[in-house]
């Protein structure tokens, strides 16, 4: 079964220099944190800002294509968590088919905030991983550490 979630924040984890996408369900309370590099940290944060840069950037040039070529993205899933590493999908449709793109979680998420499709979990990954890794994050923050929120 599929959750529907939005982007909740992105935060600064300064134990692994890496940003951690923060999605919540829209019906519900669960989180799901990604960790994330910092080109796709900024580039989420320009989408969410609605920045707009003087030419296009990656997701925007993904977005600019599918557009180019008359289809639309429909919805991203994050699928699976294998070995410590999500997989998603960006659905393509062209009006008759729908098209599974395999993509990184953070490159959908930067995709679909730019098409303002909606974001998906499997709900399988919700069970039990997002908790338990949020309230570790948690646990080991200081309060420094609160400086760094983008």
């Amino acid at each position: 079964m599929l959750v529907q979630m939005r982007v909740e924040g992105l935060l600064f984890d300064p134990r692994s220099s890496m940003y951690i996408l923060l999605l919540k369900e829209i019906e519900g309370t669960d989180t799901l944190p990604i960790w994330i590099g910092k080109p796709e940290a900024d580039s989420i944060a320009l989408a969410l800002g609605r920045v707009a840069t003087p030419r296009p950037l990656t997701h925007d040039l993904i977005k600019n294509l599918v557009d180019g070529l008359k289809m639309k993205i429909t919805r991203i899933v994050v699928t699976e968590i294998l070995d410590n590493t999500y997989y998603a999908f960006i659905y393509l449709s062209d009006g008759k088919n729908e098209i599974p793109i395999d993509s990184r979680p953070s490159d959908a998420v930067a995709v679909a905030l730019r098409v303002n499709a909606p974001i998906f979990v499997e709900d399988g990954i919700l069970e039990k991983r997002s908790t338990d890794e949020l309230e570790e994050w948690l646990k080991n923050l200081k309060p420094e550490d609160f400086g760094n929120v983008m």
